[in-house]
């Protein structure tokens, strides 16, 4: 198995759904390890709920799985596998509106973090907590259109391209978002912490 894992972490997401089509079903697992995160967090900023959007990231992995004769290869292997993710995310979200379910403020894990693991002192993670804390709520706090271009692009690493194909959007779409995103994101982080836009 770990020669196969070696072997497959050479190949692109198309040749491993070229495969997993022909019969080598066990090379599945490969892209949910590759994906688990993006898809997460997508759902995470629609849905605002962690347990609901790890439902959403199993939900996407069956369906991606069930529909994958539909993947055409016109976009990225990616990109289709995040669309799959945003609108599981908007459907559950639309059903959950019907339902007029209780908004619930919960705390997400840590969401689009540069510190990956570092060892760090007691209050540089008091710091880093706090600043994370603030910035998740500042982001809950900004319209999902715009903050759903901002995880993609700016936390995932999205191309424009990539980002407007996953929304269904255009390119000047998503770009007008993201520059709306980050003024509605300063103003909030200001408007919560005193930053000034130097700190922001």
């Amino acid at each position: 198995m770990k020669i196969i894992e070696e072997q497959s972490d050479q190949l692109t997401d198309e040749e491993l759904a070229a495969r997993v089509r022909a019969g080598e079903t066990v090379l599945f697992e490969m892209i949910m390890r590759r994906y688990n995160q993006r898809l997460f967090r997508v759902a995470r900023s629609i849905l605002k709920d962690s347990d609901e959007a790890e439902d959403v990231v199993q939900d996407s992995y069956v369906r991606a799985y069930s529909h994958l004769d539909q993947f055409a290869g016109r976009a990225k292997f990616s990109t289709w596998l995040t669309k799959i993710a945003v609108y599981e995310s908007l459907a559950r979200l639309k059903r959950r509106k019907k339902l007029s379910s209780i908004d619930s403020d919960q705390h997400a894990e840590e969401i689009m973090l540069i510190y990956k693991g570092e060892s760090e002192d007691p209050g540089k993670q008091l710091f880093r907590h706090t600043m994370i804390d603030l910035l998740e709520h500042a982001l809950e706090a900004i319209p999902e259109k715009y903050r759903l271009v901002f995880v993609l692009r700016d936390a995932e690493g999205l191309s424009t391209e990539e980002t407007a194909e996953s929304l269904g959007i255009s390119e000047e779409a998503v770009k007008t978002r993201l520059h709306r995103e980050r003024m509605l994101l300063r103003k909030e982080l200001e408007s919560r912490a005193g930053l000034t836009a130097k700190d922001v």
